[in-house]
């Protein structure tokens, strides 16, 4: 095994086990290790002597912090639509994994943000920790959550989603499994027994293994502000989501409402109008095909890259959105971003 490899695989008895190694860049993931993942699942797929796949990350400190945000950037300041193959290729890979035959174990410890979860909620067995920080941050770099986390999100219960959809927060463990994005507790001590015994066991087994290893989660702040939540995001705008927040009388949705006002009102109301639309698709690859349609006209507009720029490049975090006020985004603009892409659709369901 090259261990200077993005994509490591390892055979540990009947599991393979796959780690994303990019612990420098918490294992951003880039086209290559896209492909290295669809192909690796491929052949896992119908290999009978691999009884599960445990996905993990390298550096510990996360399993994966999304996409390579710099490239994409590059590619939209050059005018280039290499962003396009990676995404396509990346939505195919998250409806793989969550259409995979054998059990499909994602250890979610540490960060898990955009693309992270994209490779790890889709999966049937997954894992969060004490250090799990786990969101779909997008909206502070101009941008709309992708990977079919509109999809998760929108099964969230009640205003859950849709409040961690605009904001970008991250959870932590026990939050991400009231929201519907992970499905045991393990504490980071006890992955490595969890592992090793994962290796001496068989698919039917796997998941009564996660139990054995798993305990309560505590520290969940979402339960606590499902009334203020519910209530202020079941508004049919984001003007009218931020009015109610900010006269709620509740603190932390006065600040919630602040924090939305400085994100990108054009990626505020693409990120509400794909979290509604969601709901009604259904299943995640038609949830996917809208994704690729919003993210690849986004990527044509001016907040995916100032946001980047902003909040990556220069870090000045003084984004100048464009349009820089919810009332000049029209519906007209957000309903464009919608409309089917020709021959370029992503067409999973259809398929």
């Amino acid at each position: 095994m090259n261990n200077d490899e993005p994509v490591l695989l390892q055979r540990e008895g009947s599991v393979l086990r796959i780690t994303l190694n990019r612990p420098r860049a918490l294992n951003a993931l880039t086209h290559d290790m896209v492909l290295r993942l669809r192909e690796t699942l491929h052949a896992a797929a119908t290999d009978d002597a691999v009884t599960a796949v445990v996905l993990d990350g390298a550096g510990g400190r996360g399993l994966c912090a999304g996409g390579d945000i710099r490239s994409i950037h590059e590619d939209a300041r050059a005018g280039g639509h290499a962003s396009f193959a990676f995404w396509r290729d990346e939505y195919i890979l998250n409806a793989r994994i969550a259409a995979f035959p054998k059990p499909y174990v994602a250890l979610m410890d540490g960060i898990v943000m955009g693309g992270g979860v994209g490779v790890s909620a889709h999966g049937d067995v997954r894992v969060v920790t004490e250090r799990s920080r786990v969101a779909m941050p997008e909206t502070g770099i101009g941008f709309v959550p992708d990977v079919g986390g509109t999809h998760l999100l929108a099964r969230a219960p009640g205003e859950l989603g849709t409040h961690l959809a605009l904001t970008g927060r991250p959870v932590g463990a026990a939050d991400a499994l009231l929201c519907g994005l992970a499905d045991h507790f393990v504490p980071s001590d006890r992955l490595a027994g969890l592992t090793a015994e994962l290796s001496r066991t068989g698919a039917a087994d796997v998941t009564d293994t996660v139990r054995r290893h798993s305990a309560a989660a505590t520290g969940g702040e979402l339960t606590g502000q499902r009334e203020w939540i519910d209530e202020c995001y079941t508004a049919a705008t984001v003007e009218e989501i931020i009015d109610r927040l900010e006269n709620s009388g509740v603190p932390e949705a006065k600040e919630t409402a602040a924090t939305l006002l400085t994100l990108s009102p054009t990626a505020l109301k693409l990120t509400l109008a794909s979290v509604r639309r969601a709901r009604a698709l259904g299943g995640l690859e038609a949830v996917l095909d809208q994704e690729f349609r919003v993210s690849c006209r986004a990527f044509a507009g001016h907040d995916l890259v100032e946001g980047v720029r902003a909040r990556i490049i220069d870090k000045d975090r003084t984004p100048r959105w464009s349009p820089a006020r919810l009332a000049d985004v029209t519906d007209a603009e957000v309903a464009r971003h919608f409309e089917p892409l020709g021959d370029q659709e992503l067409g999973l369901a259809a398929a």
